[in-house]
């Protein structure tokens, strides 16, 4: 095993820098077996060879008194081959124990960094491997492709092997391989940073690159889509408030043409009507809904008195329901004449409340009058020609609004609509007039009992004034004849 050793490796001494009992060097023209003759005694082939005579060691640094010698100090080393042949051993000549256990131990050392080398070695041939074909590809992708990321550089210091422990504090010598190699690395780098320098002229001076250009199209035909959905958008929100308005006007004209067609019906059952003069009419809703109704076409004066009269025969089982109603823009309850579930029959102006003391459900025909003044908010109403109640503060000093809807037998809760149909009147209306002032109570005497023809002078009951809808129907009325029926 010595032999292999000795072919392999080298042993390293140590010569102490100072000159004490170490023997002189030899001269620098011998050769190395020469060196090693000088440098050891002949006495002794022991450990000497590996760390130089005892006395060397003895006398090397400082010593405490009464302390162990303490460890040599190393200045170079110095290989010495091994002889081929194993000493001759004999009677107390012969490498002990500690002896043989250095030498193995220093040689597996040296094992371990030859094989530590050599793997370090191809490492860095792998890595140069690398770094060349991404070079490659930089190079090839600057002629044809858009701009490749630069490769970050290696430092080549990164390949020099480190100093190992357990080499005394220098490494061996590098050999030529490690040299070359970072020699390769840094032409790499040079070429890398030349590239890296090129990159931006070339990429400002190109065209631009067909993935960036596919992204900006791609962009363009978002916005366009975007632009071309809100104008769909708006287009149909255009269309379905167009079709709402379309819808409620078509609505409206198929209820007038329907009211038409059942009037004519009505016309050839039942012969030619019965009546000549122009407010000899009624009309009948004949079932208590929220869309059978009639609707004045003329609407009302501001106003700071009234009187309102009417025939009415009510045929519903509970409360009147609504009898007319006259709502503006800005109140529903500007006007009403209500009897509504269990409640009694009210006057509402401005919305303010006002019980009247009638009763109108024995489904007879009745002649019907309320009168109100703004100054003091008084009020009268009358049954029949006679009156049955009277008060004041109804909606003090407040002017009746113009511009309204006057609506027979509904209800309203917004202007001209909403209705309800629990509010409904089931029954008959006729002679609906208003006046601006407050009539005498021999005024409406005279109405109720047929002496008197006065006529609204605010609104007339008027066959052309009258609107039908929803299935309410107009027919002939003679007031004293059908109150005298009654």
């Amino acid at each position: 095993m010595l032999a292999f050793l000795g072919a392999i490796i080298c042993i390293i001494a140590s010569v102490h820098p100072a000159g004490t009992a170490a023997p002189a060097a030899p001269p620098a023209a011998a050769d190395n077996d020469s060196a090693a003759a000088a440098l050891l005694p002949a006495a002794d082939k022991g450990l000497g060879a590996l760390h130089g005579p005892a006395e060397a060691l003895a006398s090397a640094g400082p010593r405490l008194p009464g302390g162990p010698p303490p460890p040599p100090l190393f200045s170079r080393f110095v290989c010495t081959p091994l002889s081929a042949e194993c000493p001759v051993t004999g009677p107390g000549t012969g490498p002990g124990p500690e002896e043989l256990l250095a030498l193995r131990s220093a040689a597996a050392q040296l094992r371990r960094t030859a094989l530590e080398q050599k793997e370090r070695i191809r490492m860095d041939q792998e890595t140069i491997r690398e770094l060349t074909g991404k070079l490659s590809r930089c190079e090839g992708g600057l002629r044809t492709a858009p701009p490749a990321a630069a490769v970050p550089p290696v430092p080549a210091a990164g390949l020099r092997a480190a100093p190992r422990p357990g080499t005394m504090g220098h490494p061996p010598a590098e050999p030529p391989a490690v040299r070359e190699l970072e020699e390769a690395v840094r032409a790499l780098q040079d070429r890398i940073d030349r590239i890296e320098q090129e990159l931006p002229a070339r990429a400002n001076g190109s065209s631009p690159t067909a993935p960036a250009l596919a992204r900006d199209a791609l962009h363009t035909k978002m916005e366009q889509l975007e632009e071309q959905l809100l104008s769909k958008i708006l287009t149909l929100q255009k269309e379905r408030q167009a079709a709402s308005t379309d819808r409620s006007q078509q609505q409206h004209d198929i209820e007038k043409e329907l009211n038409s067609l059942q009037n004519r019906v009505t016309e050839l059952e039942h012969g030619p009507p019965g009546y000549s003069p122009p407010d000899a009419f009624k009309v009948t809703i004949p079932v208590q809904n929220n869309y059978m109704y009639a609707r004045m076409k003329k609407s009302l004066p501001e106003l700071y008195a009234f009187t309102i009269c009417m025939w009415l025969k009510s045929k519903a089982l509970a409360g009147l329901g609504t009898p007319f109603s006259y709502s503006v823009p800005s109140q529903a309850n500007e006007i009403v004449l209500l009897e509504w579930g269990t409640n009694p029959l009210e006057l509402l102006i401005n919305d303010k409340v006002a019980q009247l003391p009638l009763s109108l459900k024995d489904k007879a025909w009745h002649h019907v009058c309320v009168a109100w003044t703004t100054r003091d908010g008084k009020w009268s109403a009358y049954q029949d020609g006679e009156q049955r109640g009277a008060g004041e503060n109804l909606a003090s000093w407040h002017a009746i609004k113009p511009q309204g809807v006057i609506i027979l037998g509904q209800e309203q809760d917004t202007l001209g609509g909403r209705f309800d149909a629990t509010q409904a009147f089931v029954g008959e209306l006729a002679q609906f007039g208003v006046w601006d002032h407050m009539l005498a109570p021999a005024e409406i005497l005279g109405l109720a009992n047929c002496t008197s023809h006065l006529q609204g002078n605010v609104i007339q009951w008027d066959d052309q004034a009258v609107e039908v809808f929803g299935g309410a129907s107009k027919g002939g009325f003679a007031a004293c004849e059908e109150g005298r029926k009654a």
